[in-house]
């Protein structure tokens, strides 16, 4: 019997997000049939794509709950969607671009039950097209100026180095069960981001009530990269910049925000504009500075 259709409260709600990527989607859903450690409840959002995918992942798929959304509501809103057809302890969010191999979904909620002061944990993620090579196996601190960090484990081979948990200092929005009690005292993650960054954002606020974020590497998950919006595309560019302000606007106080903002437009973003041309990618310069525009016309964030 899958797991699907056990009876009973689900342990883990998967709530992943669909942009016009039926197929992706559908990939998503078929390999969670290998999960068998835990009841789980599937949910789809459909956020504003062209055709309603609700429907037919519906009728493909008549187990797994779906959402409609005829906007586009972005990554953050698009997630907080599902939240009122969740009843699992543990809420699972997975980019609909990415796929599991085995089951590792009983080593995360183990996690949070050994450790009451987790409000977040993280598989390791692989790439999907070199999957003996790591994406993610947690994250380094943000510098307090720069707004830069690493991805541990970015782009090594697999070789058993990052099998050991760890703490994170910030969740990976690809990938991360959340504990429901602590998201109801959190809050849902910030909508004002639209895309990338929202789940920093949200991190720090885990963090800030007291919640740990640890990284758990006996759970894999494989990460087609920027399927939706493109690893090099204007849509990208734009929300990064406008966003990495915007994070420091939310994040930061007094010299350390001004600090940050100098550094940022005078320094980081014409450096980004200067490799994109060198690239041939011209078409993101105007997107780099269109997002610092719009940043400082922002209000109530």
């Amino acid at each position: 019997m899958n797991n699907q259709e056990a009876q009973g409260k689900p342990d883990v709600s998967v709530v992943t997000v669909n942009f016009n990527g039926y197929d992706l989607t559908c990939c998503l859903i078929d390999s969670l049939q290998k999960i068998q450690s835990c009841n789980l409840e599937i949910i789809v959002v459909d956020n504003g794509s062209n055709r309603n995918e609700a429907q037919a992942l519906a009728e493909k798929y008549p187990y797994v709950k779906t959402v409609r959304s005829v906007d586009n509501l972005g990554f953050a809103g698009g997630n907080n969607l599902a939240l009122p057809y969740v009843h699992g302890d543990y809420v699972f969010y997975l980019n609909n671009d990415t796929e599991v191999e085995e089951d590792g979904f009983g080593a995360l909620v183990d996690m949070f039950e050994k450790n009451p002061d987790v409000g977040i944990v993280c598989p390791k993620i692989r790439f999907f097209d070199q999957p003996r090579k790591i994406q993610f196996a947690g994250y380094t601190e943000l510098s307090p100026v720069t707004l830069r960090n690493n991805l541990i484990g970015y782009d090594k081979f697999d070789h058993g180095v990052f099998n050991h948990p760890a703490e994170s200092a910030y969740a990976h929005g690809a990938a991360m069960m959340v504990r429901k009690k602590a998201l109801d005292v959190v809050g849902p993650m910030p909508e004002c981001y639209f895309l990338y960054y929202e789940e920093i954002d949200w991190s720090v606020m885990f963090k800030r009530a007291g919640w740990k974020i640890m990284y758990n590497p006996a759970c894999t998950v494989f990460h087609k990269e920027s399927a939706s919006s493109g690893k090099h595309s204007p849509l990208r560019c734009y929300y990064i910049t406008r966003n990495r302000l915007l994070f420091a606007k939310r994040n930061l106080k007094g010299a350390r925000y001004v600090l940050s903002v100098i550094f940022q437009v005078l320094i980081s973003f014409p450096k980004r504009a200067l490799t994109e041309v060198v690239h041939g990618r011209c078409e993101n310069v105007v997107p780099i500075w269109q997002g610092v525009n719009d940043f400082f016309k922002m209000k109530d964030v």
